[in-house]
């Protein structure tokens, strides 16, 4: 209540009073980033985790590969791996490209800035009271409403809150000919032929064909067959489904015999396994409908082609993406 008098009898302190809580708050410093720094280190941890892949028993660098969807030179490389046919239970593979996640998952963490900035100015040695009650050499002022309107005054010059007005940055005009000459030099001159394969058109779209023209004789099942399975007689010929590029061509997986995968994109691969004979080279490229093997009964109990079709690692049905026959 004593305190409330005191405002009352002199309202210009009041004013002044705020002014001074107001330079005060807006004059501390942002909050320090390193207090977050245990979330982004923990952010980190969690995109780390998802890079790497722990090798179970039964696993080879090629089983790997295909399940992720990877050229098996890919693991070589990442992983620093001398013997591709030697990999150990519990080793972690990177199965993602180093820095491939840093530019989208990487935690940026920035103090935080205010709208303005405050120009403070120092207040010496007065206090609110002095400006009230000042002691000039013959002693103090007496009150009067002259002595407040002084000390008021003196208030609005020694506080400047003064907001930071950014300037936008001029652009530079460009001229109606540059704005013509870097459209015609963005049109690109002629499409891909879909015969040199859909890897080279950068879509992640494949027009997919049948990879061989017998019976259907196995079908797609969750859990069960990756793939289907397609009847024939030995020699007859296994086509490439879509165009792409092979980045395998052997032996190295159990149970599928003489394989054949290729890489379509970024998105789709396809297997051609228990081949006879292997027409074509890892690195190859192919095109829709060449012929890149011969069926056969390798690893298999008749003669027959296995196929899937792989999305990002992960078999799906084939008969959801091949035409209807």
């Amino acid at each position: 209540m004593k305190d409330q008098g005191f405002f009352s009898r002199h309202p210009g302190a009041l004013i002044l009073s705020a002014l001074l809580v107001l330079a005060g708050c807006a004059s501390k410093s942002p909050a320090p980033a390193g207090d977050r720094g245990g979330q982004a280190a923990t952010a980190g941890a969690s995109v780390a985790s998802k890079d790497l892949y722990t090798v179970k028993r039964g696993d080879t660098l090629y089983s790997i590969a295909l399940d992720h969807g990877l050229d098996y030179r890919e693991l070589v490389a990442w992983n620093n791996i001398d013997n591709p046919n030697r990999i150990l239970v519990g080793q972690s593979l990177r199965v993602r490209a180093p820095g491939a996640t840093a530019a989208t998952e990487a935690v940026v963490v920035r103090p935080i800035s205010t709208g303005t900035v405050v120009e403070q100015r120092s207040l010496g040695s007065s206090s609110p009271a002095d400006l009230l009650k000042r002691e000039p050499r013959a002693g103090k002022e007496p009150y009067s409403e002259q002595a407040l309107a002084r000390a008021q005054a003196q208030a609005v010059d020694l506080v400047t809150v003064t907001p930071v007005v950014a300037r936008p940055e001029a652009k530079p005009e460009v001229s109606p000919a540059a704005r013509v000459e870097a459209k015609s030099e963005a049109r690109p001159e002629s499409r891909p032929d879909a015969s040199a394969g859909d890897a080279a058109s950068g879509s992640e779209d494949v027009a997919w064909i049948w990879p061989a023209n017998g019976k259907l004789i196995g079908t797609f099942s969750e859990g069960g067959n990756k793939g289907i399975d397609i009847s024939g007689k030995a020699g007859d010929s296994v086509l490439a489904a879509g165009g792409g590029k092979v980045v395998y061509s052997g032996t190295g997986l159990r149970g599928y015999g003489k394989l054949v995968i290729v890489k379509h994109n970024n998105t789709y691969l396809t297997a051609y396994a228990h081949n006879q004979n292997v027409l074509v080279k890892e690195g190859q490229s192919v095109g829709k409908g060449q012929k890149i093997a011969e069926m056969g009964n390798t690893d298999a109990d008749q003669v027959k082609l296995h196929f899937e079709i792989r999305r990002q690692g992960k078999p799906v049905d084939p008969l959801k993406h091949l035409p209807q026959r």
